[in-house]
């Protein structure tokens, strides 16, 4: 896949950020959002692609950015829906700011950027999810997370009825325990990290998965090999969920 325009949230770490040097160096055209001036800007100048600052939990933001597309007469092939968030918290001492902030960031962000951005999408083009095996799989402390996840995923279900006549498709990338830095600002220490990611020998894969096991995935789902497929979860898990 090449010659394409996408752009992708939370493109300065992790998932996004292995996806956008992937298809820079395909020959896409790869816009990135970010929340840090700095990392935008040192992304963009490292993989040659295009930078926006853009917080996904604020509303404003999101609209400038589409103003700022629009006047740059950026018109898009795909659009990669991934900047996230997780704080682990157990139900019973959860706080309201953290629920409020994972909605923010993972439902509502991706909500008014397709709500933005739909303009500027191209008849056919493909938006792709990053979700989590969490909408499925229960796990301790992460019942907003999970929450945050699949509440997108039901939006998506609706978005493909309302936008079908447009040409635009929407899908989903379900990942396993990945190792980025999403650990980390978990809360999570290195030695804990280590046990996490050691555990995972355990799955059919033998390892924790990378940033780079993802990406093939939502490649396919942004190609034209994608053309047929609606509200599709494609789960990355390496047979942990077996």
């Amino acid at each position: 896949m090449n010659g394409k325009t996408i752009l992708i949230t939370g493109g300065t770490a992790g998932i996004g950020l292995a996806l956008a040097e992937k298809l820079a160096a395909d020959g896409n055209h790869v816009i990135i959002t970010g929340r840090d001036q700095h990392k935008v800007n040192q992304v963009s100048a490292a993989i040659g692609c295009s930078g926006f600052v853009a917080d996904s939990a604020d509303g404003a933001a999101l609209k400038q950015l589409a103003a700022a597309l629009q006047k740059d007469n950026i018109q898009l092939d795909g659009l990669v829906l991934n900047a996230g968030v997780f704080y682990p918290q157990a139900i019973a001492t959860s706080s309201e700011e953290d629920f409020d902030q994972t909605i923010a960031i993972n439902t509502k962000g991706p909500f008014i950027t397709l709500q933005q951005l739909q303009p500027l999408l191209k008849n056919p083009s493909s938006v792709v999810f990053v979700s989590s095996i969490v909408v499925t799989k229960a796990f301790p402390q992460a019942a907003v997370y999970a929450a945050s996840k699949a509440a997108f995923e039901a939006i998506a279900r609706v978005a493909n009825l309302e936008f079908s006549d447009l040409g635009i498709r929407i899908n989903s990338v379900r990942p396993g325990v990945t190792a980025t830095a999403i650990q980390g600002k978990a809360g999570m220490d290195a030695e804990q990290q280590d046990a996490l990611f050691e555990s995972m020998k355990d799955t059919v894969l033998g390892r924790v998965m990378t940033a780079q096991d993802q990406i093939g995935a939502i490649e396919f789902l942004l190609s034209d090999q994608s053309l047929a497929m609606r509200s599709a979860v494609l789960e990355v898990d390496g047979g942990y969920l077996l």
